[in-house]
């Protein structure tokens, strides 16, 4: 899944926490050259591009977009809507860690500017990439499993667990309106919906703040949330994200039933999937004969040896560089779902404050959702 031209893509890598090491591995396994990284200060870029192991740190975004073919913003962020920017209007292809602006509004102005200047500009939505997944879609979205009836779904965390357990995630001036939700429930709101092959149409959502203050500051966003939903073709049901669940370390799991049968992803142990029937219930392990193509084409181990977040991390940064050559392969995240994703979250916040249904229907229909997908 490398860059098949004779000249391997030039990376840049704007921001240097942990986000950029992840991406910096998936760009090098993918065949690119990352050749200059950016962070907050001159010397915070020196400091990564050493810890990276990229010879080149630039003074400037400026800079490093005279360098580069494709840049991934892994910034704070309330910055990634002005640093995307920047990457669109330089004409370079871009990749946005999510969530893609932390205002609708901005998330649209940037899938709008991507569809203009037609470049490749992904959300990294990783977890669509793991083989599994990709099975329960066609498990689900192939009919498979029978006219949707309820969904249910989790992300529970515990790193924000403690009263003293803080980072610059909970100043809402650096990550946005939105924490748990515009965190991990973006992720699950986008597997939901590309497993099941429909939309969220309404949602009801309670917030809560378990610490109201972290490291002597008070808290305003939300450490869980919990969402009623129900989808396009009139399935009901429930969503729950938190990072104060003890013991829960990245519990995503999502489960859709439908009038035939139902279907079980487990991110935790992401190389089977649980077929419920009512006649009796099945595990079903990544092993080629049993799969679809597409699942198929991202078992880059054979059965038995455990694939993670790290291979659909990489098989999603792989999938990026092949749409910039030229290429289609299925399922690639764009930022038309980076701004789905902003205006679902943003649903989530309404709701919670006026006590009230929100109806997300329109989302689809949005100019710049239409225009780029």
């Amino acid at each position: 899944m490398s860059h098949p031209s004779a000249a391997p893509l030039k990376v840049g890598i704007i921001g240097g926490g942990f986000m950029a090491k992840t991406h910096t591995r998936a760009a090098l396994a993918a065949g690119a050259d990352v050749v200059s990284v950016v962070s907050s200060r001159p010397e915070r870029s020196v400091q990564a591009a050493r810890e990276l192991g990229i010879d080149h740190a630039a003074a400037t975004v400026e800079e490093l977009l005279e360098r580069v073919d494709v840049v991934h913003v892994c910034s704070p962020n309330a910055t990634h809507a002005g640093h995307a920017r920047a990457v669109l209007e330089a004409g370079k292809h871009v990749v946005c860690e999510k969530p893609l602006a932390i205002t609708p509004e901005g998330a649209s102005e940037l899938a709008e500017l991507a569809a203009r200047f037609g470049v490749t500009a992904t959300v990294p939505f990783i977890y669509r990439f793991h083989p599994m997944a990709r099975q329960a879609r066609h498990e689900a979205a192939g009919g498979g499993i029978g006219r949707l009836l309820t969904v249910r779904g989790n992300y529970l965390q515990d790193w924000m667990l403690q009263e003293d357990d803080t980072d610059w995630r909970v100043d809402p001036a650096t990550a946005g309106p939105s924490r748990a939700f515009a965190d991990i429930g973006s992720h699950l709101v986008d597997l939901l919906e590309f497993i099941a092959g429909e939309r969220i149409v309404r949602v009801n959502a309670r917030l809560g703040i378990s610490h109201p203050i972290r490291g002597g500051q008070q808290v305003l966003t939300e450490d869980a949330a919990v969402c009623m939903v129900e989808m396009e073709g009139g399935a009901v049901g429930s969503l729950m994200v938190s990072q104060v669940n003890a013991g829960r370390k990245n519990a995503l799991t999502l489960e859709l039933a439908g009038a035939g049968g139902s279907v079980v992803f487990d991110q935790e142990h992401p190389d089977e999937l649980w077929l419920g029937g009512r006649a009796g219930s099945t595990t079903l392990a990544r092993d080629a004969p049993s799969l679809v193509d597409d699942a198929v084409r991202l078992s880059v181990v054979p059965a038995g040896h455990p694939m993670g977040y790290l291979d659909a991390f990489n098989a999603f940064v792989a999938d990026t560089y092949a749409t910039i050559a030229g290429g289609a392969p299925a399922g690639l995240p764009t930022f038309a779902d980076g701004l789905r994703a902003a205006i679902v979250t943003a649903a989530v916040l309404e709701s919670s404050r006026s006590n009230a249904w929100v109806d997300v229907s329109a989302a689809s229909d949005h100019r710049a959702v239409q225009h780029v997908q």
